[in-house]
Parts: structure tokens; sequence; C-alpha cells
């Protein structure tokens, strides 16, 4: 991953949603010589907003939080236990709406090959998967559909090591590997529109 293009990259903001979260995107390059690796959290299936889903660590800004960075290491800190000092943050993607109503603003950072630990209340698990799966054309599907709130919206599927990563993080990795390996997500107009109702393939 050529991580200095997100240095350059002049982020978008998001204004106008009524919350604002910042989420970390923890880049791991393997010990082993393996390749760089993404840090994902399964959010737990007890919570009432994306039970289940595949994220980024992260969460809501607070009111004693510095500023929206300091949310995302504050945010990854309580959900795997990265400690304050181990993010080297290189750059910041383009904010996101959500359908939950927030404002998210992913911030890209190397992270220490090591064990994290999910929290066990809101993370039910943490996912390493690997830049090359993420690329790999097999793993990936894309669709358009009717959102209720949104208008025309279009999803994103990757489906590595029995993990599926979608929804808003989707949107946000679109974004990383678009700006850092080769690969480009399908155009606009080659993308199928579904039935609103349609099962999600996840």
């Amino acid at each position: 991953m050529e991580l200095s293009r997100v240095g350059t990259h002049e982020p978008v903001a998001v204004t106008g949603e009524p919350r604002s979260a910042a989420v970390l995107v923890p880049v791991i390059a393997r010990e082993d010589g393996d390749g760089d690796h993404l840090l994902f959290v399964k959010r737990a299936d007890h919570l009432g907003e994306h039970a289940g889903q595949m994220a980024f660590p992260g969460g809501g800004h607070e009111p004693g939080d510095a500023d929206l960075l300091a949310t995302a290491v504050r945010e990854a800190g309580e959900e795997i236990g990265l400690e304050p000092e181990e993010p080297a943050v290189v750059g910041r993607l383009d904010d996101i709406r959500t359908v939950s109503e927030y404002a998210v603003r992913p911030f890209v950072a190397r992270v220490p090959d090591r064990t994290y630990v999910p929290d066990g209340r809101e993370i039910a698990e943490v996912a390493v998967l690997p830049v090359a799966g993420l690329t790999d054309p097999a793993n990936y599907t894309t669709e358009r559909r009717d959102h209720p709130h949104y208008g025309d919206i279009r999803l994103h599927y990757f489906q590595v090591d029995g993990y599926t990563v979608w929804g808003a993080t989707g949107r946000m990795l679109v974004q990383l590997l678009e700006l850092t390996t080769d690969w480009e997500a399908p155009p606009e107009e080659t993308v199928e529109r579904v039935d609103p109702d349609a099962d999600l393939p996840v």
C-alpha cells in the first residue's frame, strides 16, 4: 500500500448531520513479510445499530475529546486495547454520512503487529484481513439500491476469510484501496440495480 497517497489526499468534510463520529483505519505490516493487512472489528450482535457488522474501530464524539482524532484513538483503545501512543496517523479519508445520521471521519494509521483483544461488550471479534485478499476481484461485488432516506445508493461487498465488509465501512475501504493500490471499483454504469427488498449478500 502506498500510504503516502493518503497523506497528500485533501479529504472532503461532511456537515449538517446531527452527530459526529470518527474511526481509525488500522494498517498492519505483518512481521512475517506477508504484506499489509487491515484491522476490522465485528460489532456485537446485541447492539441496536449495525449489529454484527464489520467496522473499523471508532465511535461517537464525546465532549471530553479534544478533536475527532482523539475520538478515534480513544474508541480504539476502548474497543481493542490500542494504546494512545501506538497509532502513527498518515492522513484522512473523506468524511461519510451513515444511515444512522452520523458524519464519520476516518483516520488512517499504521499500528503495531500484535494481538488485539475485543472488549467483549460492543466488539465481539477482531479480524485482520490481508489487503491482497481485499483487492482480489473474486472477493468483491457491488450493486445499486433505492434507500428510503438517501435515495439511490451503491453498495460494496468485500468477502474475505469468511467475513463480509460492506455498508459505510465498505465505502471507506473502496476509497482507501483506490488511493493506495492499483485496485479500482467497477465504473458506475456497469453496476446492476437490484430490488430494494432483495436479500443482502452478507
